[in-house]
């Protein structure tokens, strides 16, 4: 969570909150034209949220091409997303959206929806989740923090988004706010997943090897590297407590005992838990989907919760896990 420390920090916020709130209003994102992005990805791209990749975003993601975090930038996880989608038709995989790619791509409904909150997107809510985890291990669960967090990640959105498409909202519930129409889940039968430390990915084919779904993913780190070879998926557990040992797993802050940290879509593990065969490692949701491929794990294989959630939903048991490099 960030913390404001002065009247200059505050204003600074608003007046880059405003910005992006003229910029990504709902008549901008979805006019957005993909004609008027690079064909690849730029070497500096901008830091600022472009409606065209709000678009291209979301239309990735309908495909089963996850970009990750819908988050406006042209980052990594966009290119990545772009080469999975070419994989799934057939096309020349470089990653590169031309106009074959845009021509496939544009279909569907308009990118963004009027949302009404509910008193169920208000209830279940934490003050806050810690970092520490003997502090997390004390909580009853491991919620959302707020409204538009929970909103966010139902729509596979970056919080940051969600604040600058809605600048005046106060997310209480009945009112009504603009999110993303993203696509729904998919439902094919997975015979083989292969996790690339490389290009930290994780593909997800079928019984005749056609690509069903491509994911950004932390794959391990430096430190803590993830198994090689071919393992299998042991189970699935949805929305599973968390048991940390620092003598099997690693060491978090002072923690020195095995302590069991509650359920939630912000626990260390997210919202969901792919077992492999491989003692303690697996794929799994993260509570910090902004930073999929960008922060190290602890050997797992890490997803959104959401990607992760599609995932489980398509494998079983005995489905093939294979780590390459």
């Amino acid at each position: 969570m960030k913390t404001v420390t002065s009247i200059a920090t505050l204003v600074l916020l608003f007046s880059l909150d405003t910005a992006n709130a003229l910029e990504l209003s709902p008549e901008a994102v979805n006019t957005a034209s993909l004609d008027s992005l690079a064909t690849e990805r730029p070497k500096k791209p901008s830091p600022d949220p472009d409606p065209a990749i709000v678009r291209l975003q979301v239309l990735l993601d309908r495909a089963g091409a996850s970009p990750g975090v819908i988050d406006g930038l042209y980052g990594e996880n966009v290119g990545k997303a772009v080469a999975g989608f070419e994989a799934m038709n057939k096309l020349t995989e470089d990653g590169k959206l031309d106009p074959e790619v845009i021509t496939r791509l544009e279909a569907g409904p308009p990118i963004l929806e009027s949302y009404v909150i509910t008193k169920e997107d208000a209830a279940g809510l934490v003050d806050r989740i810690p970092e520490d985890y003997g502090e997390k291990a004390k909580m009853a669960s491991m919620g959302y923090t707020s409204v538009e967090e929970k909103l966010a990640e139902r729509f596979h959105m970056d919080i940051d988004l969600m604040k600058a498409l809605n600048p005046s909202a106060d997310f209480a519930p009945g009112k009504t706010v603009q999110v993303v129409v993203t696509g729904s889940p998919r439902d094919g039968k997975v015979k083989r997943i292969e996790v690339n430390g490389k290009t930290g990915q994780v593909l997800a084919y079928d019984a005749r090897g056609a690509l069903l779904a491509a994911y950004p993913a932390t794959v391990g780190s430096e430190d803590n590297p993830s198994p090689s070879g071919t393992h299998k998926v042991k189970g699935v557990a949805r929305m599973p407590v968390y048991r940390y040992d620092p003598k099997v797993n690693f060491k978090q802050g002072k923690n020195n005992k095995v302590l069991t940290i509650p359920k939630g879509p912000n626990g260390p593990v997210g919202s969901i838990w792919i077992d492999l065969t491989e003692p303690t490692y697996g794929i799994h949701g993260t509570p910090d989907p902004e930073l999929i491929d960008k922060v190290g794990s602890h050997g797992c294989v890490r997803l959104t919760n959401w990607d992760a959630e599609e995932l489980g939903g398509m494998v079983k048991p005995g489905v093939m896990v294979k780590f390459v490099e």
